[in-house]
């Protein structure tokens, strides 16, 4: 399903009323599913089994590139972002085995911006597989029922049809970890196993309001690899995702600001949450990323604590600048 804007033109009244309308009638059709199968616990980790270990899949020298695209067509301006920045060929090698880590943790369609995007999804496992890569997983451990989000959202038919093997969360997928130094990750649950094998990670979120930690983008969407009662870390919600840009250390991160959810996250629910904002950000710094994305929700890095703290512990740059991120309009 492509967004209101995908095209570059505008709609007329009556074609938005039909598509508001049929978004409407996918979530009312899904709300019993979102409720049913709500996961509050989570599975968690059998202490027997020896601690996981997640390492850095960042491309030595790539550490600090990142693009900034203006255009309303996903695919296109996802192309140009990574053109802007070397190309996947320069982050994804022939042999190469890669991981989509997406934001699928709604069971609702694409078109209320709350997931990662299928069009999205879609083109990076085309890219990737172009580039030589010899596996491509998609995975994701959402907050509802794991499969009802991964076809509700359309992101298992994209990635699927595309090549690639969409893993949905077991419970012995999960194994203990310790964050060096961390304080609430540790001996905790991750989703370990879908990283078994992997040499790049690439990291797929929307932009879009969050009622706790002010917003959701490349830096939240690695809670999605957390198990067990993750919701206890509601009270410390910027701390943990310090304590996750810390964890993990990916190839690359794509932001999604076609569409920004400017009000209600992080689920929505109405096409009037949303802003085409109209906007692709591709970096290696996800702290950086998630600086510009802020840009887009009107938010002052006051406003969300947990890039500054990110920052500061030395997961990447909140002056997205010093980046000198190159910038593209393809609406010119």
């Amino acid at each position: 399903m492509t967004d209101p804007l995908e095209n570059g033109s505008s709609m007329n009244r009556r074609e938005f009323m039909i598509r508001a309308a049929k978004a409407a009638a996918t979530v009312a059709a899904s709300g019993y599913i979102v409720y049913r199968f709500r996961d509050e616990e989570g599975p968690s980790a059998v202490e027997t089994r020896p601690h996981y270990s997640f390492r850095s899949f960042a491309v030595p020298g790539t550490e600090s590139r990142m693009s900034i695209v203006t255009g309303a067509n996903r695919r296109r301006a996802l192309n140009a972002a990574l053109d802007a920045i070397g190309g996947m060929e320069n982050f994804i090698k022939p042999g190469d085995r890669v991981l989509l880590k997406v934001n699928a943790a709604f069971a609702l369609p694409p078109i209320l911006a709350a997931t990662s995007h299928p069009d999205l999804v879609s083109e990076l496992v085309k890219l990737c597989t172009a580039a030589g890569a010899t596996r491509v997983v998609v995975t994701d451990h959402p907050i509802n029922d794991a499969r009802a989000c991964f076809n509700l959202t359309g992101i298992a038919r994209a990635a699927e049809e595309a090549g690639a093997q969409v893993v949905i969360p077991r419970q012995d997928d999960f194994l203990p970890f310790s964050l060096e130094g961390g304080r609430l990750i540790s001996n905790w649950p991750v989703l370990a196993r879908p990283f078994e094998g992997i040499t790049k990670v690439i990291g797929v979120a929307p932009v879009k309001d969050h009622h706790r930690s002010g917003a959701s983008m490349t830096l939240k969407n690695w809670y999605g690899l957390l198990g067990g009662r993750r919701n206890v870390f509601h009270q410390e919600i910027h701390e943990i995702i310090r304590e996750l840009a810390l964890m993990i250390k990916p190839t690359l991160v794509i932001l999604d600001g076609t569409e920004s959810m400017m009000r209600n996250g992080p689920t929505g629910g109405s096409l009037s949450d949303l802003k085409p904002t109209h906007t692709m950000i591709a970096s290696t710094d996800p702290v950086a990323a998630d600086a510009f994305g802020a840009t887009l929700l009107g938010r002052r890095l006051s406003d969300l604590p947990y890039i500054t703290k990110a920052a500061i512990s030395g997961a990447g740059t909140a002056n997205f600048e010093l980046l000198s991120p190159k910038r593209i309009n393809m609406n010119g």
